[in-house]
């Protein structure tokens, strides 16, 4: 089995059901705040990337600079990232009609975790990358019909491609583990030992849906700083 977009949903999805079963709204809290904390260190390490290239950070910039594209596994099954765009100039606005996120967070009755983690997710990625961009999510597929994101005065050149450099793009070997780490650490940084708990409780979750192999390579990157690139 591989990692995948399936994977690294199930992780948040974990987090949201045991965070919010144990701490009810002090959890729900609790992962609106991971969410922030691991999306702000994605668009932080792209940022870094950008600065060493010596671009400007600026949306245009930011579209090349994503970490992932949809793995062969999720195209196969057809339930890769489907986006209509509505808007290019002066705000860059899309529809989502489809999404692998989507997908997982539904088969496992989480609508509400999906909603809360796709509301916070990519508006903080842009944050972490550079925070004065106003990028909005007013709705999102687990709700609506689709998801909107809208980037104000984005400066998108109409007809222009922008796309992502292959050279910086991360497995998502590496995404997953970085999501658990990074929900782990809040939870038990807000938590303590019951935190700890979770924490382990979620790795458990993981191990009985993907095997022990899978869970062994999340645990190889617990000393790694996702707060700097590569």
């Amino acid at each position: 089995m591989a990692f995948t977009e399936r994977v690294h949903a199930f992780i948040a999805a974990r987090f949201h059901t045991r965070l919010t079963e144990q701490f009810g709204e002090r959890g729900r809290k609790a992962f609106v705040h991971g969410t922030q904390y691991y999306a702000e260190q994605r668009g932080r390490r792209m940022a870094q990337r950008a600065i060493r290239d010596g671009m400007e950070l600026d949306y245009g910039t930011y579209l090349q600079y994503g970490e992932w594209v949809n793995s062969p596994e999720i195209m196969e099954e057809g339930i890769n990232n489907l986006r209509e765009m509505i808007s290019v100039c002066p705000d860059y606005a899309l529809k989502v009609h489809r999404c692998p996120w989507h997908t997982q967070f539904k088969e496992m009755g989480l609508i509400e975790a999906g909603h809360e983690y796709c509301a916070h997710l990519d508006n903080s990625i842009c944050r972490g990358f550079n925070p004065y961009i106003t990028y909005l999510v007013p709705q999102t597929l687990h709700k609506s019909e689709y998801c909107i994101h809208c980037i104000k005065n984005a400066g998108i050149e109409e007809g222009r491609a922008y796309p992502k450099k292959e050279e910086y793009l991360k497995p998502f070997e590496y995404h997953c583990a970085h999501s658990y780490w990074s929900f782990a650490e809040v939870t038990e940084a807000i938590f303590g030992a019951e935190g700890r708990q979770l924490s382990a409780a979620v790795l458990e979750d993981f191990t009985a849906e993907y095997g022990k192999e899978m869970a062994d390579k999340l645990m190889e990157y617990k000393h790694v700083n996702f707060n700097v690139c590569d």
